[in-house]
């Protein structure tokens, strides 16, 4: 049986390459991947909140296929209402399929916070408007925002498209010394190749939307095991 020890319900925007792709990469043994999608082609507030209003009929369906947790998929389209917004979307799915449910932007908050982050530096693939969004929602959970720059895409599949390596580069070029971590955000956003080496030359820990998600999906399933290349989060913790 695929998913015996745990299967996870994901649900994605339906312009998204990347995050299916990355998760089933690391996936334990035992673990299995189950995904819907719902309807967004930019990513801006209009169309990530429109989105959000169909999160629950596309949860319906991964109730079917009798998933342990469902994640919804989507960074922007979990912080961009606010923090309260944020866990509406989980409340909302939750008391409607009857499944734990975690979104993206509280798998990072989690992530960020275990791993002691207070003064973080953020990248993103986000017009400056949704950046300015994502601040707001970093510091109403109490982090310091040293840094937020985008790369100003709003096509989504433009986003998917983008190699590792541009990560890597705006991190190297944003890094300070004060700096607690570095957290890249966007589930299409492609990063888990460039996490490691991060890590290694900026001598802080990484953070990024898919690693965070997949960190706490699997903490919630109570599957433990350590996957080293994707950086501190999944080695330590």
């Amino acid at each position: 049986m695929y998913g015996w020890r745990g299967r996870v319900g994901l649900i994605v925007p339906s312009s998204n390459t990347t995050m299916e792709m990355e998760l089933h990469e690391a996936l334990p043994e035992g673990v299995s991947l189950h995904t819907s999608r719902m309807p967004l082609r930019e990513v801006t507030e209009e169309e990530l909140i429109k989105m959000s209003a169909l999160a629950v009929e596309s949860a319906r369906l991964l109730r079917d296929a009798q998933v342990d947790l469902i994640l919804y998929g989507c960074t922007s389209g979990s912080f961009i209402g606010g923090i309260d917004f944020e866990k509406e979307i989980e409340e909302k799915i939750e008391r409607e399929v009857n499944t734990p449910v975690i979104t993206t932007s509280s798998a990072v908050i989690e992530a960020l916070r275990i791993l002691d982050a207070q003064q973080i530096i953020v990248i993103t693939p986000y017009t400056n408007d949704i950046n300015q969004r994502e601040r707001e929602f970093l510091e109403s959970n109490e982090f310091e925002v040293l840094d937020i720059r985008g790369i100003g895409i709003v096509e989504n599949t433009k986003i998917g498209k983008l190699e590792p390596y541009e990560a890597y580069r705006m991190a190297k070029a944003m890094f300070m010394e004060e700096a607690d971590a570095v957290f890249i955000s966007c589930t299409n956003f492609r990063t888990f190749e460039i996490i490691e080496p991060l890590e290694q030359d900026l001598g802080i820990p990484v953070v990024t939307s898919n690693q965070a998600s997949l960190w706490l999906a699997l903490r919630e399933l109570d599957v433990m095991e350590k996957i080293p290349w994707l950086g501190k989060l999944l080695t330590e913790f």
